[in-house]
């Protein structure tokens, strides 16, 4: 179970890297952004949200405060990157969703408050738009 959830976040990994590389991830987005995307429409309005509705419902029915359950995997680190991420990406569209997904935003909060008795890692930088990486701020996909 915990790897077929790890396998559905790295489908919604790949969903985000595509709402700024909607054609191909071999242009920059800047060469992507002219011609109107149905790629870049359909994840941000539609397709993030169903993934995090699905984990809500997860959530649910777990019988504990995280994904499996009572005890924190690896998989729970993995949704709090995506919404960490997310709200990074998008802040907008994110405040918006969050009122549908009270126990993802709950299981952030959770694993928040576990990595702040825990060092982070050095390796581990914030989110940074100049270093390319899945998740960027672009003011006009934050609708």
């Amino acid at each position: 179970m915990v790897h077929q959830l790890q396998l559905t976040i790295t489908d919604l990994v790949v969903l985000i890297h595509d709402t700024h590389h909607p054609i191909t991830g071999y242009l920059y987005y800047e060469q992507q952004r002219a011609p109107p995307s149905c790629a870049r429409n359909i994840s941000g309005a539609t397709r993030a949200p169903k993934f995090l509705r699905y984990f809500e419902r997860v959530l649910a029915k777990s019988g504990g405060p995280y994904l499996l359950g009572r005890r924190l995997s690896y998989v729970d680190l993995s949704l709090f990157q995506i919404v960490e991420g997310l709200r990074y990406a998008f802040p907008k569209r994110m405040k918006r969703m969050e009122k549908s997904i009270p126990r993802v935003v709950a299981l952030h909060g959770r694993v928040a408050s576990a990595r702040a008795s825990r060092p982070i890692s050095p390796r581990s930088g914030a989110f940074r738009s100049a270093s390319g990486g899945i998740y960027r701020y672009f003011k006009e996909l934050d609708g």
